[in-house]
């Protein structure tokens, strides 16, 4: 009678050297991604946990987990992250300025970069809902969230575009 042995890819007991260090680069990379602020970092950071998390599932012999976690959880997942920082790290101002002066966008462009924030300046009149405010001549920023003007306030390029005789403030229709 022969007796056919399966060996999983990798025993616990024989290769503990190898698998303890994989193993620790799991919490270690989980800690390091809740603890990043900018969002493109833990972007990185999510892709890097789930290609540990698939090579450690390869080397303990589940390779349909693997596949898996590869497949669904380092690529759609990482995929749909970048998709939405891209479509939501942008402050959208519609451009009220009566001529195209480059010294306020590129103030604005300085103040809102530590907030990992793009500036996206649309047309006066071209889709205004989706807008978080407008510029205007003079470096006037009027903001429709209270909440948006509050945490540009608290940015250290307030006082600089202050400085330089910006305004910010808030939409009239949206005071209380």
């Amino acid at each position: 009678m022969n007796e056919v042995l399966l060996n999983p890819a990798l025993s616990l007991g024989g290769e503990l050297d190898l698998l303890l260090p994989i193993t620790a680069l799991l919490p270690l990379t989980a800690v390091l991604l809740v603890s990043q602020s900018n969002p493109y970092q833990t972007l990185v950071l999510r892709g890097i946990l789930g290609s540990v998390a698939t090579l450690l599932y390869a080397l303990l012999g589940a390779p349909d987990v693997a596949i898996t976690e590869a497949l669904v959880g380092t690529l759609l997942s990482t995929t749909l992250y970048a998709v939405a920082l891209r479509s939501s790290m942008a402050l959208r101002l519609e451009d009220r300025r009566s001529g195209p002066d480059p010294q306020p966008v590129e103030r604005l462009c300085q103040w809102i970069s530590p907030l990992h924030l793009r500036l996206r300046l649309v047309e006066a009149g071209a889709d205004r809902d989706r807008c978080h405010g407008w510029l205007e001549d003079g470096g006037r920023l009027v903001l429709r969230q209270r909440a948006l003007l509050e945490r540009l306030q608290r940015c250290p390029g307030y006082g600089p575009w202050r400085d330089a005789g910006g305004a910010v403030l808030l939409d009239p229709e949206m005071a209380p």
